[in-house]
């Protein structure tokens, strides 16, 4: 897995290949079955429209500001290539408001699949935490549970 620069705090961005080609891995982006699979609870509720809304649970982070539900509203999409998507905290007290792009180009017989996590707040204690824990959380967690469930397709 390779990583861009880490100077930009406003952003986390992820360039991770995998062994897979790009329709198989758009289907796990996309199909509500495989994303519950990978992703966190809540996310079968998917639907490839966009203003398409549903809503995701995870760990609450209160030293992060983050109450532990995502309301997640689809943005765009380009057909097999791109897939934005807003994530924001079902708390509005809390200020995370992010957005999400996973983009895949095809390399070889496998897929090159880049994340942009766009939306921190630099001058935010709390943003940063939330970061911290989201940049290692793409990179161990989210990927590898995606890898998992490709190699079981």
């Amino acid at each position: 897995m390779n990583t861009a620069p880490d100077d930009d705090l406003t952003t986390i961005r992820v360039d991770q290949f995998l062994p897979h080609p790009p329709d198989k891995v758009w289907r796990a982006l996309t199909e509500p079955g495989l994303l519950a699979q990978w992703q966190m609870p809540g996310a079968g509720d998917f639907r490839l429209e966009v203003g398409h809304r549903y809503r995701m649970t995870s760990v609450p982070r209160p030293n992060a500001n983050f109450s532990g539900t995502v309301d997640v509203r689809v943005l765009a999409f380009e057909s097999g290539r791109m897939l934005r998507l807003r994530w924001a905290d079902a708390d509005p007290a809390n200020p995370a408001d992010w957005t999400i792009t996973w983009t895949l180009e095809q390399e070889g017989r496998g897929t090159r699949l880049f994340l942009v996590h766009e939306g921190f707040d630099p001058d935010d204690p709390a943003q940063m935490l939330a970061r911290t824990i989201m940049d290692g959380g793409w990179r161990s967690h989210v990927m590898r549970a995606l890898g998992r469930m490709l190699d079981g397709l």
